[in-house]
């Protein structure tokens, strides 16, 4: 399998496959193929699997791509202005990703539900009570949107995120959410009640553009029929 991401502004990621590759991604995620791929729709899992994606604010069904013939091509397109970013897992690494990261993987990823170690994290932390795990040997694609930042925590070393600008983790970085002090701070300060405090060791995989904060600002300036 080989991969390109092209564009800058809304940009797609272009997959090539050789006969018989399979790469898979939420119903609807596909922005164009070329002939010689075919496609499968099905709850991928079963059940219980679905369901759980469900909670975390993906598809139930997931549509799979498999070339028929050699060097056949399909693209997946973000879908707010941002960035895609390509990720090689094997049986030695795999990540959290927060909810609407998933774009498309290889069929030899798997992705499943992943609760957070505090309770309090998926009760108040604004990202709900469960994540998704993305493991496997293959590649990976998430969506960013705005611009990539990645770093590396070293061990105790704490970075504090508001939680919808967290991408992904590793597993060995600690997950919590932390509640912002200062009556004022929170009254006034526009940053809302939580932060997610991540502690190394691991890296973290951030974006600079919190999407839902960008829509609740565009919510004034919507035409309403209200009279």
């Amino acid at each position: 399998m080989e991969s390109k991401i092209i564009g800058q502004t809304v940009p797609i990621v272009e997959i090539k496959l050789n006969k018989g590759e399979t790469v898979y991604t939420q119903s609807g995620g596909m922005a164009y193929q070329t002939e010689g791929i075919q496609m499968k729709t099905n709850a991928r899992g079963g059940v219980m699997r679905s369901l759980g994606r469900m909670f975390t604010g993906e598809s139930i069904f997931m549509a799979h791509y498999t070339a028929t013939l050699d060097g056949s091509i399909v693209a997946f397109a973000s879908t707010v202005p941002g960035s895609i970013l390509r990720c090689d897992l094997d049986e030695n690494n795999s990540l959290i990703i927060q909810k609407g990261a998933f774009l498309c993987a290889e069929s030899t990823i798997d992705t499943k539900v992943a609760f957070t170690k505090r309770f309090s994290s998926g009760l108040f932390g604004g990202e709900g009570f469960i994540l998704q795990k993305v493991e496997g040997r293959g590649a990976v694609f998430l969506e960013v949107d705005g611009d990539l930042i990645q770093k590396t925590l070293a061990p105790g070393e704490v970075l504090k995120v508001d939680s919808g600008n967290v991408v992904a983790f590793e597993p060995t970085v600690s997950y919590e959410i932390e509640v912002i002090k200062g009556f004022g701070n929170i009254l006034l300060g526009g940053e809302g009640l939580f932060l997610t405090k991540l502690v190394g060791p691991g890296n973290v995989i951030i974006q600079s553009q919190n999407f839902q904060d960008f829509a609740n600002k565009l919510i004034p300036f919507i035409p309403s029929n209200n009279k």
